[in-house]
C-alpha cells in the first residue's frame, strides 16, 4: 500500500472556485494520474482502491470530483464573493 500515498492527495486537492479553471484542473489531474500509472506502476490493490474511491466521490457528486462538474451541485457562497474571486 506504499503507492497509495501518491494517489490519495489527488482526492484531497480541492477544485478551484473559478469555473474557468475547472478544465485546466481536470487536465492537470488526468495527466498526473496517467504519468503516475505509467511511471510508478502501482500494485493492483492500490489501483483498485483508488479507482473505487474516485468512483464513489464522483458518483455521489460531493463536489470534489475533478473529472466533471455535477449539474445538481451548487457553487459555494464564496464563489460569488468578488473579494475572493477577483484575487
Amino acid at each position: 500500500m506504499y503507492c497509495l500515498q501518491w494517489l490519495l492527495p489527488v482526492l484531497l486537492i480541492p477544485k478551484p472556485l473559478n469555473p474557468a479553471l475547472w478544465f485546466n484542473h481536470s487536465m492537470f489531474m488526468g495527466f498526473y494520474l496517467l504519468s503516475f500509472l505509467l511511471e510508478r506502476k502501482p500494485c493492483t490493490i492500490c489501483a483498485l482502491v483508488f479507482l473505487a474511491a474516485l468512483f464513489l466521490i464522483c458518483y455521489s457528486c460531493w463536489g470534489n470530483c475533478f473529472l466533471y462538474h455535477c449539474q445538481d451541485a451548487t457553487l459555494p457562497d464564496a464563489a460569488h464573493d468578488p473579494a475572493i474571486v477577483g484575487t
